[in-house]
């Protein structure tokens, strides 16, 4: 048996190349899938159902995935539509999809398959004790799935069931990433083990290629091995950065969780056909005791204004310890006596982030830092817009002239790259569940809708 997958690129919209996807349309692939969402970047397109990606950016690779599909009359699979995998954002690629197939005149069976979870749900769940944590998940009540927005996570199982009811193109919501590669494997035979490790090393594309890029890999997968191969002419791949990949997005290289089990890859090889090509074997698959979905969910905090700033003074740098819990205080009194009680001062944050003096590790550094400029991010998180903006106009005025003991008169203490300073930011979501579902069958949760184009 042989069976062949092209995975185009880690993220559709992130722009891979046509000449080097042209050459894993010419392998003749059995199955195109790609991924389209993560929560890599955060709870923003969960909390608000925006997309990380453009609708010009998402076309233009659609477009390519939709045309070389229909040459090669195979199915085409993409998940986790509109970066979070909502209803939304499968709806978005959807009508993305249809207005490219009435201008190429392409026609073909859509599926749709959608993992919102109304609250409803969750707290029936939550009260039949069927919702368990993942590790380091925050704790929930009942009361937090109002406040959310959640999405399941779906395996294999959906996408075979839009398969084999005829679909040619499916856009699924939030979806394991292995899961779109496998799906079609598993459904013609192919040994688990090889076949998840397969999906795990294709999911991003060409991420384990060096260098690492948004382009594609094609997968030669047989009976006791699969081929990898990366399909851009400057690129290579070698064992280790195959191997590396099991590493990414896991706190284990060896033992990868699915919906429906665990992938072991202790025992795996890695061995170098050329410089491009990659030969694996060796993985098993553990099938697990139950079935479990994974929810993600997010939740609107408040809205942020955010302030720019800099200071090359050494004076001002060695002093702004002091001086920001200073600031601090000064603000919480500010905001009583401008807003005259209308705005309560627990209800509103004001950070500060020194870039330059341990700022990205929050200040954690090994070592102790002497820099000789630092940058200053000022955020300003309220239950509104309008409240953020306008405290943090007299934050920024504040903070550009915070009182120096060392200095006589009024010193400037920030200076600002931008005028007017303050930029809102918008609105701010947090992550709310880092859960799975148990009990459940594979198609509980999801929906799925199919259509002629």
């Amino acid at each position: 048996m042989e069976f062949r997958i092209l995975a185009p690129t880690g993220a559709l919209g992130a722009g891979f190349d046509a000449d080097a996807f042209q050459r894993g349309v010419e392998a003749r692939p059995h199955v195109i899938a790609c991924d389209a969402g993560s929560t890599d970047s955060g709870p923003a397109a969960l909390g608000s159902a925006t997309p990380k990606l453009s609708a010009q950016a998402v076309t233009r690779d659609l477009r390519l995935l939709l045309k070389a599909r229909d040459t090669l009359q195979v199915p085409l699979i993409i998940g986790s539509c509109g970066t979070s995998g909502r209803d939304e954002g499968v709806d978005w690629v959807a009508g993305l999809t249809r207005a490219i197939a009435a201008e190429e005149n392409l026609r073909f069976r859509l599926g749709l398959i959608y993992c919102d979870q109304p609250a409803e749900r969750l707290q029936k769940l939550y009260d039949e004790d069927r919702i368990r944590p993942l590790p380091n998940a925050p704790e929930i009540d009942r009361e937090l799935f109002a406040r959310s927005h959640t999405v399941a996570m779906m395996g294999v199982e959906p996408i075979q069931q839009a398969l084999a009811g005829g679909c040619d193109v499916v856009l699924a919501g939030r979806a394991s990433d292995t899961a779109l590669f496998a799906a079609l494997p598993h459904m013609r035979g192919a040994e688990p083990g090889l076949t998840w490790h397969m999906a795990k090393t294709v999911e991003c594309g060409a991420a384990c290629a060096i260098p690492p890029s948004a382009n594609g890999l094609l997968v030669h997968l047989r009976d006791d091995h699969f081929d990898v191969t990366t399909l851009a002419e400057d690129s290579r791949l070698t064992p280790r950065s195959v191997a590396a990949h099991t590493l990414y997005e896991n706190a284990d290289p060896f033992r990868i969780l699915e919906p429906s089990g665990a992938l072991d890859t202790t025992h795996a090889t890695y061995e170098a056909v050329d410089e491009q090509t990659v030969r694996v074997r060796g993985a098993r698959y553990v099938p697990a005791d139950g079935y479990t979905n994974k929810l993600e969910g997010a939740e609107l905090l408040g809205y942020q204004t955010v302030i720019i700033g800099g200071v090359r003074d050494q004076v001002v740098i060695r002093r702004l310890p002091d001086l920001l819990p200073f600031a601090e205080k000064y603000f919480e009194e500010k905001i009583l006596d401008v807003f005259d009680g209308q705005v309560d001062p627990g209800t509103v944050d004001i950070d500060y982030r020194l870039y330059g003096a341990g700022a990205v590790l929050a200040g954690h550094e090994p070592d102790e830092l002497d820099p000789v400029e630092i940058g200053v991010l000022i955020t300003v998180t309220a239950p509104d817009q309008a409240t953020a903006h306008a405290i943090s106009t007299f934050v920024a005025h504040a903070s550009s002239h915070l009182p120096m003991p060392e200095y006589d008169g009024l010193v400037s203490t920030l200076a600002y790259p931008y005028s007017p300073p303050e930029i809102d930011r918008g609105p701010l979501y947090r992550f709310t569940l880092n859960h799975v579902v148990t009990g459940v069958t594979p198609f509980e949760l999801f929906r799925t809708t199919t259509e002629e184009l």
